[in-house]
């Protein structure tokens, strides 16, 4: 593609968002940025977090993946329906009972100080990983698609890329996030259908014809019944279910959405149909793979080393350029609606959870608060990002769920303790068991198929590293007062 064609679509989809933002923030106060004044229509949260969920991992790195691991993702897709139900039905109700800003506080409620710190402390650093991910993604194509033509560093990039994003999301924050959330869903969503459409018509197929060739391909294979690999369906399907809960439900990123609905039913209402319309987008995602495979196959296009390198490689060299058009539009949505809430976010924990900020006092000093902290996480995701881009050696979405595994664990942890039991645990030992937890996970993980005769961790080192937390908790504790 022409460089400046893909400079036009990039500040085409940019200005736009930046008019979304303009028209949010006009009446935005402090609160707003946290909270988005408790006015948002549970319908678009919905909607908006579809994209936020699935980001530009999914984007990228699913549809690669299929060639690997076939459709087993989706057993994971359907845990995830399980996780989702105990986030609707248990989790969000105590949120709204306790009228929470930032989740983590109900920590300081069932536990102490040091419970509530080193939950926030962990989500940031699970966040900052996250969202470095995400964003490493969407430079590296916009590096390749313009970039790379002018001989411009990798790191202008990134600069530039977190730059729009603080750009439309410093002064109204959630608020305008909920509305831009919807709007990049929309645009991922439209760029997978039609990409498929796309290749169809490349490979001479119709909707039943593309029907036909996803399911008759043995990419298209769902289910793994061998216990030892690490795509067992009940390592997948158990797994989905708490990384669903931890990162969607443990989450400040995610649930600060649901925060901002105007009371629990709707914020329930939200979480259902969220959960109902995220299982056929996955599935659109892994059959996006098969075509993808297939077509390669058919045009005698040689493979790239990296399976996250497939999508892009063939929409930006091999497609139409109204293909590779849509393609920018996708990933670009994509991965800038899980990032920007992600900034937001960070924003929202560090300023509740350790400056202490009133979010309902609109003075100087607490706006000014506010955007330092807001500007100082946006420096952190730069720094991070180029650190990952000197270490990154293995498919994305896998990278990205292996991290949250060591560090959602410790949070996976203490909300389950809180939850389950009624004791109290001596809160000034929490976060040295947090550490070691994630240690002893690793070692575990390390040395598990010569001391567990074979058997290969998967996504389930989350849970058992919540377990561990758990049993670490459960050991400092002592029968509630």
């Amino acid at each position: 593609m022409n460089p400046f064609l893909v400079f036009s679509v990039i500040a085409s989809y940019f200005t736009l968002l930046i008019i979304v933002s303009y028209f949010t923030g006009r009446k935005a106060d402090t609160a707003s940025f946290f909270t988005a004044n408790k006015q948002s229509p549970w319908y678009l949260v919905a909607f908006g977090m579809i994209g936020a969920s699935l980001s530009g991992v999914t984007f990228i790195s699913v549809p690669g993946w299929v060639g690997d691991t076939k459709f087993f993702y989706f057993q994971m897709v359907l845990g995830y329906l399980a996780g989702y139900f105990v986030i609707a039905t248990v989790l969000m109700p105590i949120y709204y009972k306790l009228n929470l800003i930032t989740i983590y506080t109900y920590l300081n409620h069932r536990f102490g100080f040091y419970s509530y710190k080193t939950g926030s402390a962990f989500f940031i650093l699970s966040r900052v990983i996250g969202a470095s991910f995400r964003l490493f993604l969407v430079a590296g194509v916009l590096q390749i698609g313009f970039f790379n033509a002018f001989h411009i560093p990798f790191w202008v990039t990134v600069l530039i890329t977190i730059l729009l994003i603080w750009v439309y999301t410093y002064k109204a924050g959630i608020k305008t996030i909920v509305w831009t959330d919807t709007l990049q869903t929309l645009f991922m969503l439209s760029a997978v259908i039609v990409t498929i459409f796309i290749i169809g018509k490349e490979l001479n197929l119709n909707f039943s014809g593309i029907i036909k060739t996803v399911r008759g391909s043995e990419l298209s294979d769902i289910f793994n019944w061998d216990f030892k690999s690490d795509t067992n369906f009940f390592k997948q399907f158990i797994s989905g279910a708490f990384i669903a809960i931890v990162m969607t439900g443990l989450d400040q990123d995610m649930m600060q959405k649901n925060l901002t609905c105007r009371n629990i039913k709707d914020a329930k209402k939200n979480m259902f149909w969220f959960s109902i319309i995220l299982v056929p987008v996955n599935l659109l995602f892994l059959s996006l793979g098969v075509l993808l495979y297939v077509f390669a196959a058919q045009k005698g296009i040689e493979l790239p080393l990296k399976t996250d390198d497939l999508f892009p490689m063939l929409a930006m060299n091999h497609f139409s350029i109204f293909a590779g058009i849509v393609f920018l539009l996708g990933i670009t949505a994509a991965a800038f609606s899980s990032a920007d809430s992600a900034l937001t976010a960070l924003t929202t924990s560090f300023s509740i959870d350790f400056l202490n900020l009133d979010v309902q006092s609109d003075n100087k000093k607490s706006n000014q608060i506010k955007k330092l902290v807001h500007l100082g996480f946006s420096f952190l995701l730069f720094c991070v990002i180029l650190i990952f881009e000197t270490i990154n050696d293995k498919s994305v979405v896998s990278a990205v769920f292996t991290a949250a595994g060591y560090t959602y664990g410790p949070i996976l942890g203490l909300f389950a303790f809180a939850l389950i039991s009624k004791r109290r645990v001596r809160d000034s030992f929490v976060p040295y068991i947090a550490v070691a937890s994630p240690i002893i996970v690793f070692l575990i993980n390390r040395y598990s198929e010569d001391l567990l005769f074979g058997y290969k961790f998967g996504f389930e080192l989350l849970i058992v590293n919540g377990a561990l937390m758990f049993l670490g908790l459960l050991l400092i504790s002592n029968k509630k007062l």
